[in-house]
Order: C-alpha cells, then structure tokens, then sequence
C-alpha cells in the first residue's frame, strides 16, 4: 500500500467500545489515549492499523522506542527463533547466551573509550529505573549524595528521577540552566547563550558560598525531548564534560530516547566527542520490548551484590530483538541515514516557518524533530520571543490524526509538536508525513473556535 493511499472510511466498529471501556477502567493518569483515541490491531513498519479500518503513519514510534518501527521482519525472526529453542524467558541476572549476545553486540556500538573499561547493570524494565540506578551507583561511588540536572529535563517517572527532571514540584537536586537558542535563559542564544551556561554552572561549582555541596553526578540529555527537543550545543556539553572531570564529578548521559541512531549517531554524545562516564539506556535497545541498562566506567562498579535488582532484568525476548536492532542500525548504517533525511525534514519544515507565523521554531537532530508553536500577535514584556501556543499545538495534533498521522506534543507548555518516525522511513514516507503534517498545521490556523475547542476527553 503507498503510504499516499487515503485510508478507508471510518466505520462504527467495537474501537468505540474499547474506548469507551478503557475510560471508565483505567486511571486518570492515562495520557496517549487521551490524544490519540485509536485502537491498534496491526502495524507494520511506519503504519498503524486500527480496529475501526483506518491507517495511520506513525511519528511516535512508541516515543522512541521502535528504532526499526512495528514489527521489523528481523526483530520477529529474534524473537521466534528463541521462543522455538525452548531457551528459559525468566532468568534473574543469570548468564544466557542470549543476554551475552546482545552485551556483546552493545558494547560493539559505544564510544570506544567507555566500551574498553565498562561495566553493564541490567535493571527493571523501564528507563526510569535505570537512571535509579545510574543515581544510586555515583552515590556509592563517591560518597556524596547531591546531584546536578537540567532545566527542562526529563529523566523519567519514579521518585529519584522525577527530582532530577524539570517539573520537580520538591527541588533536592541542584538546576543548572540548558542552552538553547530560541529560548535562552539569558537572552543572548547561540554560542554566546551556551557560554553563560556553561560559565554559571562553573561559577556555581566552585562559588564556596555557591550552596552547592560536592556533587555525586550530573545527568544531562544531549537532545531534551519532552522538553521541546532541544539539543545540546556540542562546545557547550564538551565544557560540561570538562567541568565535571576536573571537579571528579561523573558524568550521567541519558540516551533513553536519543540512543540507536535517532540522532544521526549510534549515540547523541558522539557528536560533540564527549564520553560520558555514565550512559543510561532503555527504549531502542530493546527492538521494542522493555529492557534498561546503565553502562559505566569499571572504576565506579564498587557496590556490593544486590544494590540494585529487579526480577524482571533477565528479560530474553527483550535482549534478543534488542541485538537484532543494534546490529541492523550498525551494518545498515540507519544512523547515518538518519541524520541525511532528518536534515531534509528540517529544512522542509523550516520552510513553513516562513509562511506561518505561528510557527516559532524548528530544531531538532536526525530524526528526532520539533516544531514550535507560538502567538505571534502576543507580546510578553522582557520577552524576545511570543509565547508558546499549546492550543494551536493540540489542534494540530488533533488534524494530524484526522488525516491519518499520529504525532507527539512536548515542550515547556507543550507548544512543540514532536516527530520521531522509525530510522526505516523512506523517502517516500517522509514526504507524505510532511505533506499531512503542513495540511493539519493550515487547517489548525484556519478552523474556526479552535481555541474552544478541547478535543477528545476519552
């Protein structure tokens, strides 16, 4: 089917139901499904089918997590091949030749530096624990307890990591501010806006009357996705690494979303040349199916048998199909071919800058892609930019989906919409991804009351 092909009509099927059923059983906490009222029942590659005979073009790729999208043939065959050799599921953090297969073909992709001196913790099955143990292993390590994180970070859900991230409601982690252009903290953007980061991060470390105790770590993305797709200028994250190292700070990279080639390197810290002495990994790394892991320098692997377990650690299907999915990024190159296409996408998109005022700013790296939205008639004192517009936002998302194209929202007041299709994405693919993506951004603009309008509540 060309990804051109208009999907049939909608039709009055069970999907309903499911919604309706899903609303009244699940917890208030749901997200997606508030957005996006689909019911999948098949996908392959960028296309979602759902139960009501629609077909969508994914660009959320389970935020992140299928480099290869749905149900790549050599992540099945992975899969099928385990599940035929009667291997156990189960296994604790016992050795397998499945989990040494994909240990090996991980630490065939690291930065070569880390890989020659690494140690690898397998924890529970989400990003979130991952980055527990990444805090909890500099901790030991160092015998402090104080970390530093970003504005605008997000590092996941659980207690540790939600300190560390930008909506912290009861701040114990130290904020530093993160360079970006259109919203720069100090006004200035570019080099010069990443330079008073990097230098108020240095002042504030060595300010003795800073209130800043010796810190166990600093965790840092080197592209922020949930918090507008910002990434990180390269000098300003070489001076971070700089800083930390002289100052015997470890330093965390969270590459939960920019890992496995997304943007436009294997990992994102390859761009800048920066080896992190911690790397946190999850999503893409599984080939789809849940699987975290840190990954560190051997001299900090001081802490005793059981400091951070989980039961779910040994998961083999998980470990297979993520083996198959670095190895299919590594030998086919998808990195790079990421980072090719990404740049076309962007520059397509920066086009509707030029027409649409609304449209803010346009950022991004490889295929990991956010489109601000703003109020450009809305003038804030002090400010050098408009503010965001999570209204227009949310109603472009929402005439994505009428036209058959799932994408995310993130950012500050979610005001950026955020694209993050498989690295499999053809030409072809892009291309129509594009064309839904700019007709839902004029039809958006265009709609009457939108502002009234709130969308689906499911």
């Amino acid at each position: 089917m060309a990804v051109t092909e208009p999907a049939p009509p909608a039709q009055p099927v069970a999907h309903e139901g499911i919604l309706r059923r899903q609303s009244l059983r699940e917890s208030a906490a749901r997200t997606y499904a508030r957005s996006l009222p689909i019911v999948p029942v098949r996908a392959r590659g960028l296309t979602i089918e759902g139960a009501d005979g629609r077909r969508y073009l994914d660009c959320l790729s389970g935020a992140g997590a299928l480099a290869l999208g749905h149900n790549h043939p050599v992540v099945l065959e992975a899969i099928k091949k385990v599940l035929a050799s009667g291997a156990p599921l189960h296994v604790l953090d016992l050795a397998t030749p499945v989990k040494d297969a994909f240990t090996t073909e991980l630490f065939a992709t690291l930065p070569r530096p880390l890989a020659d001196d690494a140690r690898i913790q397998f924890c529970g099955p989400a990003g979130t624990d991952a980055v527990e143990a990444a805090f909890k292993l500099v901790r030991t390590a160092t015998g402090r307890t104080g970390l530093l994180a970003f504005t605008g970070a997000y590092h996941g859900m659980t207690a540790g990591a939600l300190d560390a991230s930008g909506g912290a409601p009861d701040v114990r982690v130290t904020r530093l501010p993160y360079p970006q252009n259109y919203r720069c903290p100090f006004g200035a953007g570019g080099e010069r806006g990443a330079e008073l980061a990097a230098r108020w991060t240095e002042n504030l470390l060595d300010d003795p009357k800073g209130g800043v105790p010796a810190p166990a770590g600093m965790i840092l993305e080197p592209v922020q996705g949930e918090g507008g797709v910002i990434p990180a200028p390269d000098g300003w994250l070489r001076r971070m690494r700089e800083l930390t190292a002289a100052r015997s700070i470890p330093l965390i990279a969270d590459e939960v979303q920019t890992g496995v080639g997304r943007t436009g390197a294997f990992w994102a810290v390859e761009h800048s040349g920066v080896v992190p002495d911690v790397m946190v990994l999850s999503k893409a790394i599984g080939g789809s199916l849940p699987l975290a892991v840190i990954v560190y320098r051997a001299d900090l692997d001081v802490w005793r048998p059981g400091a951070h377990a989980g039961t779910f650690r040994g998961n083999q299907l998980a470990m297979a199909a993520g083996a198959a999915t670095l190895a299919f990024v590594r030998e086919n190159r998808l990195a790079e071919r990421a980072a090719a296409l990404g740049a076309r996408m962007l520059g397509r998109l920066q086009g509707l800058a030029a027409t649409h005022r609304c449209v803010g700013d346009v950022r991004g790296r490889g295929l990991m892609i956010g489109v601000e939205l703003v109020q450009p008639d809305i003038g804030v004192p002090h400010a050098d930019v408009p503010p965001a517009d999570p209204v227009l936002a949310a109603a472009v998302q929402r005439e994505c989906l009428r036209r058959g194209l799932i994408v995310e929202l993130g950012g500050r007041h979610s005001g950026v919409v955020r694209l993050l299709p498989p690295l499999t994405l053809t030409d072809e693919q892009a291309e129509a991804v594009l064309d839904r993506f700019a007709d839902s951004l004029e039809a958006a603009v265009c709609a009457p009351h939108r502002r009234n309008d709130t969308g689906p509540s499911l």
